[in-house]
């Protein structure tokens, strides 16, 4: 019996929530999945329970979990709460270990129009973003004068080292080939970086080592996309890769994420936001946290045909041209879940 702790959170999350663990259920059954779901309050939720974004039940849930479901936090109304809801997410993130963030890239020509570039640019591209999570000057020193201002770049070699080997894992089930992406002429923490990977090169010699400094990554993710398998990169720079490459599929909508620790349990969540000024409304998109369980099934469960199911009979929906709003549809998140479910449980995907 796995335990699966869902973090519904504020705005939309509730609603995609409940959809996804909808598709969850149905997933289940077809592969005698045995499962508990958990809910705890958290982000704004947390605070509107016992007053801050991360209550000590809820982190007790999320550490005894197999794994973590997030949807979304935040509003407009933690704005000037003393610990804001993103606040909540930094400490979870602390407290499970979390330090390889995930995001995975694709661009289906069901959306291709969607995006800025053109579709013979985007269509077909497929990477997966690395981003180390918990290092870097993200959490070095801050010194903030009234004339002067010092942020501190730090990384050990073990963190590098230990990040970098988790891209080359997630190569060898891909296209085998490890973009690590630095800025070596100019900073040491990159000179470090890339002797690091360069050494973990050497323990996995059925993957490719190709360097890129980031500014050149950034000019390449927009002119040639396809030609990415794993990108791997410190926090910092991956914070502003991973941006960029959300931009491609043309909706934060159809984009998940993962964010996995040394042993503990991995968390699963959509990269766009609570979308207050839609929640309630039972309009958003599901995708990205339907893409979030299928991610779950992949990397936690080791289940990868439960990954298909939910991943092909989202892209089978899609191509029948039942779409959100923001996709350009008029679909409600509930009647695109349910197309999705019909999918499953019609064996229209899949192998099971």
């Amino acid at each position: 019996m796995k335990k699966i702790v869902a973090l519904a959170g504020d705005g939309i999350g509730p609603e995609i929530m409940k959809q996804s663990l909808r598709v969850l259920e149905v997933v289940a059954q077809q592969i005698n999945f045995e499962y508990q779901v958990v809910s705890a309050a958290f982000g704004g939720a947390g605070i509107d329970e016992v007053g801050h974004p991360l209550p000590e039940e809820t982190l007790r849930h999320a550490k005894s979990a197999d794994a973590i479901l997030l949807a979304a936090i935040g509003g407009p109304q933690y704005d000037t709460a003393p610990v804001r809801p993103e606040q909540g997410l930094l400490a979870l993130r602390k407290e499970l270990g979390l330090f390889a963030n995930l995001r995975p890239i694709s661009v289906k020509p069901a959306l291709a129009h969607l995006s800025p570039l053109k579709p013979e640019i985007v269509v077909g591209a497929d990477f997966i973003v690395v981003r180390e999570l918990t290092g870097g000057i993200y959490f070095g020193e801050h010194t903030l004068n009234e004339d002067s201002a010092r942020d501190v770049n730090d990384y050990t070699a073990e963190e590098i080292r230990r990040i970098i080997r988790k891209a080359f894992e997630i190569a060898q089930g891909r296209r085998k080939k490890v973009t690590s992406v630095d800025k070596q002429n100019v900073l040491s923490t990159s000179k470090l970086w890339r002797r690091i990977a360069e050494e973990v090169a050497q323990e996995f010699p059925d993957v490719s080592l190709e360097h890129q400094l980031v500014d050149s990554c950034a000019m390449v993710m927009l002119t040639n996309p396809k030609q990415f398998d794993v990108i791997v990169t410190e926090n910092l720079f991956g914070d502003i890769l991973s941006d960029e490459a959300s931009v491609l599929p043309g909706s934060l909508g159809v984009m998940p994420s993962a964010s996995h620790s040394a042993n503990g349990p991995s968390l699963y969540e959509p990269i766009h936001g609570s979308a207050p000024d839609i929640a309630g409304q039972n309009i958003a998109n599901p995708v990205s946290m339907l893409l979030s369980v299928a991610m779950m099934f992949r990397q936690s469960f080791a289940s990868e045909a439960s990954a298909r199911l939910i991943e092909e009979a989202c892209d089978a929906v899609m191509n029948d041209g039942v779409l959100t709003t923001d996709l350009g549809g008029s679909a409600t998140t509930t009647e695109f879940v349910d197309n999705v479910i019909w999918k499953i449980e019609n064996s229209e995907v899949g192998n099971g």
